[in-house]
């Protein structure tokens, strides 16, 4: 087993993807946003935050629903 740290992300029901873990993410212009170790983003799915990529909360009021569940494709 490897004893690289784990990165998470997991979908929420009517709300963001919470991302824990070391990652970076790259924005369209090629700017780099660290996540510091031991902390966690939340991605904006509803298309109404102010902060995108990041969540603020919009779709409590914006009425987004979503219940994915991940499925393996073969």
């Amino acid at each position: 087993m490897s004893d690289e740290p784990l990165v998470e992300i997991k979908v929420r029901d009517d709300g963001p993807y919470k991302v824990t873990g070391p990652v970076r993410l790259i924005d369209a212009d090629g700017a780099p946003y660290t996540l510091p170790e031991g902390s966690a983003i939340a991605l904006c799915r509803c298309g109404q935050s102010a902060t995108k990529p990041f969540c603020d909360a919009s779709h409590r009021t914006a009425g987004f629903t979503s219940c994915e569940r991940a499925e393996r494709v073969e």
